[in-house]
């Protein structure tokens, strides 16, 4: 049993897959998200998506840090992970927008306070005001603030988001056997982000704070974490919260809080551009699985190889190090330095990475495909079935 598995938390969700077997896939079965008619509108030439997602765990980590430090910001970065963690699953489909969101925060009303509150519902606010700087419009619709201490310990963001895209925007993963695959960096800081971003987004976090924070948060904040969980697992690693993470300019706290990237201002280009877009055979947002996710988009036998990762972020060497987890693991669990992956035709593979570097985020071909009796993928030497 991994880690991870230990920690009450399954990169794979197989027990959730099962469940769901017989659910109907929607009306283009292989895209990132599921897609269904235009039930609101009638009209065939367009279709649904409904989209819920969250920034889980991590608002553990920032109920960890708003006490220690007293920073209340650090709840503005959750609420763009339980935005950022929708939209970019749903513009993997090539929907761009216009997107309704609504949010669902249940609380501990005896631990947060209406204070956190508002810098959540601000922090929404303020993420959607700067996508819209950059092309992506949304509407705030509202949500719905539940005080429910007797499920959630602290509190857990979440929020949907809805679109109604023309069909013929929608692009299936269909994946062949001589695409390459271009990485884009999840760490860094892109022209529209404020701070360096330590690249951790909204996976793994239990693992990642258990695995760096040290013992004492244990007796002090027992609220903040599943006391069902050996005790071996919980706050195990060798960091305070505000110790420096060695070769970037942020704390420990604050490079695992970094607000989830969006590649939206990079997705928006490139779907704007018909040629271009006709030469992606899929988009990948490596959230649940990490680099394995894509495993759960090949539709017939085919060969993933990944061999050119980008650089390991300083975040998830730390991790590494720290703990020793096997590599296996660590790429089932974090991304390792890039959250998106695009499968393409390597003539347009240059043409990608200067759209992302006009962004000032990395991209590169990280790997390609080959064809297989079987469906399988190899990171850096490592096989997963």
């Amino acid at each position: 049993m991994s880690r991870y598995e230990k920690r009450g938390v399954s990169s794979q969700k197989e027990d959730v897959h099962k469940a769901i077997t017989n659910v109907d896939k929607g009306i283009f079965p292989n895209a990132f998200c599921k897609i269904v008619e235009d039930y609101i509108g009638d009209d065939d030439a367009y279709c649904n998506i409904v989209h819920a997602d969250g920034a889980g765990t991590k608002s553990s980590l920032a109920y960890l840090y708003w006490k220690e430090t007293g920073d209340i910001s650090v709840w503005r970065g959750i609420a763009q992970d339980a935005l950022v963690m929708n939209l970019d699953d749903i513009i993997c489909t090539g929907a761009t927008g216009p997107f309704l969101l609504s949010n669902t925060i249940g609380r501990n009303k005896h631990l947060i306070p209406g204070t956190v509150i508002k810098e959540i519902i601000d922090g929404f606010e303020e993420c959607i005001d700067t996508m819209e700087s950059f092309g992506t419009k949304i509407k705030f619709t509202g949500g719905e603030t539940a005080d429910v201490g007797d499920l959630v310990k602290t509190i857990i963001v979440d929020s949907t988001v809805a679109c109604r895209p023309k069909r013929d925007e929608i692009l299936e993963v269909d994946i062949q056997p001589t695409d390459v695959i271009v990485g884009f960096s999840s760490y860094g800081q892109a022209t529209y982000e404020k701070e360096y971003n330590a690249g951790m987004g909204s996976n793994g976090l239990t693992s990642g704070r258990h695995d760096l924070l040290f013992h004492e948060y244990y007796s002090k904040y027992p609220e903040s974490f599943d006391t069902n969980t050996d005790e071996e697992y919980i706050y195990s690693g060798n960091f305070s919260l505000t110790n420096s993470l060695e070769g970037t300019p942020v704390d420990i706290g604050k490079a695992l809080l970094s607000p989830t990237r969006t590649y939206a201002p990079i997705l928006n280009d490139v779907v704007a551009n018909p040629q271009l877009k006709s030469a992606i055979h899929g988009i990948i947002h490596c959230t649940g699985g990490a680099q394995t996710k894509v495993m759960k988009f090949l539709d017939k036998p085919l060969h993933i190889i990944k061999d050119n990762l980008l650089p390991i972020p300083a975040l998830f060497d730390t991790i590494q190090k720290t703990t020793g987890t096997e590599m296996k693991e660590m790429f089932e669990v974090f991304n390792m330095g890039h959250r998106l992956e695009m499968y393409c035709d390597q003539e347009v593979a240059q043409e990608l990475i200067d759209i992302a570097a006009s962004y000032n985020v990395e991209a590169k071909i990280i790997g390609r495909c080959e064809p297989s009796s079987t469906k399988k993928l190899t990171i850096n030497g490592i096989e997963y079935q």
